[in-house]
């Protein structure tokens, strides 16, 4: 059985960054209440397992609106996970004109904002990278079989080599490749700051590639 230990307010009046729903970005909070528990475990002959859960009261120090976090860790696994309550990414909206994105990706964005929605990290970051892949073989001039044949990190490369994406547009979406790996192979929930920053850089390559260019065709011929 478990010894488990138990430390209140520990942290109390020390600050966090969590993601506020009312700011609706990462902000600094105040842990008004903390208790943490920690428990260790005999799993012979593995050696002790050691788990740490933090629960917190905090408070965001621009609009005041106050959340409760839960953080655990354990020493078999380097993932740190955290959750917000309510979730302050609960009614993001896709963005508008999503209608006009192909059916496949449209398909896929709708299901990782639903996902973001409903707290499920994994999926989330698993939708973020399926994003990208599709984004980049929708792109890929002349549907090149040679650059299909890549994996994500060459074919991202590839439209840079094509002048498709500069240099800084495929560094982000190295980034969120980076991220949905984690996800889909490690099974690596990250945080909400994270995966908000991740679909909000979403959002602006898919206004970029696909619905301005739409929409100024559209106004053209009218």
């Amino acid at each position: 059985m478990a010894d488990i230990e138990i430390t209140k307010n520990y942290r109390a009046d020390k600050k966090v960054d969590v993601t506020c729903r009312e700011c609706k970005r990462s902000t600094k909070h105040l842990i008004l209440s903390d208790v943490c528990l920690k428990g260790c475990e005999d799993i012979a002959p593995y050696g002790d397992f050691i788990w740490y859960d933090e629960h917190q009261i905090v408070q965001c120090h621009g609009c005041e609106t106050i959340s409760f976090r839960k953080t655990h860790n354990n020493s078999e696994d380097l993932t740190h996970f955290i959750d917000i309550y309510p979730n302050p990414e609960d009614g993001r909206d896709a963005i508008d004109y999503d209608h006009l994105l192909p059916s496949n990706l449209q398909l896929i964005y709708n299901e990782t904002i639903k996902s973001i929605n409903f707290g499920q990290a994994v999926l989330t970051g698993m939708g973020i990278r399926a994003i990208v892949e599709t984004v980049c073989k929708d792109i890929n001039p002349n549907k090149d079989k040679n650059a299909n044949r890549k994996d994500l990190c060459e074919k991202i490369n590839y439209l840079v080599k094509q002048d498709i994406l500069t240099k800084k547009e495929a560094d982000i979406l190295h980034k969120l490749r980076i991220l949905g790996n984690e996800a889909a192979h490690e099974v690596k929930p990250h945080n909400n700051a994270t995966l908000t920053l991740a679909l909000d850089v979403i959002d602006h390559l898919l206004k970029g590639v696909y619905i301005l260019p739409l929409l100024l065709s559209s106004s053209d011929r009218s």
